[in-house]
């Protein structure tokens, strides 16, 4: 019996060799782009000149002051969490259901361990507003920012016997 003695090389897919060249495209564009800061360009547009104008009555257009309006808040969009801390059974259902009937995405009721001052909403920064909203729907005249264990995605109502 003869052994065939077969060497030789083995050139990978066009695919696979595609995608290397890519990988190496984006990390090559990522290292040579880390650290720039974002361009920005004041664009204004200019008058054309009529034939009997002079150079100096050309006038630049700027474009009319745009207020930022914040962006209203759409209750329905704004999860929230109501926590129980007075001792009075029912209390966080109860306050749960009122939010929900205002328009609030209520996504959960419990009770609350530890020490809190009076009935807060606490929220991450980007719902103050919000926060501020639901304290009003509420009669809660407090709220800080979230803290500890509270979920950074959603606005959390801590309930004390004043709520009662």
């Amino acid at each position: 019996m003869h052994m065939r003695n077969q060497r030789g090389v083995a050139f990978p897919s066009p695919v696979v060799i595609l995608s290397i060249v890519a990988i190496a495209m984006a990390g090559v564009t990522y290292v040579a782009t880390r650290g720039e800061a974002p361009t920005e360009r004041e664009v204004t547009a200019v008058s054309q000149p009529s034939g009997n104008e002079t150079p100096e009555a050309q006038r630049t257009v700027e474009p009319p002051e745009v207020k930022k309006k914040k962006p209203q808040v759409q209750r329905g969009e704004v999860y929230v969490e109501v926590y129980n801390n007075s001792g009075i059974t029912g209390l966080a259902g109860q306050v749960a259901g009122t939010a929900a009937q205002v328009g609030w995405q209520v996504v959960g009721s419990d009770n609350w361990y530890g020490t809190i001052p009076s009935s807060t909403v606490y929220y991450p920064p980007r719902l103050q507003q919000a926060a501020t909203i639901l304290a009003r729907d509420l009669g809660i005249d407090r709220t800080e920012a979230a803290t500890g264990p509270m979920k950074r995605d959603r606005l959390t109502v801590i309930l004390t016997a004043d709520a009662a």
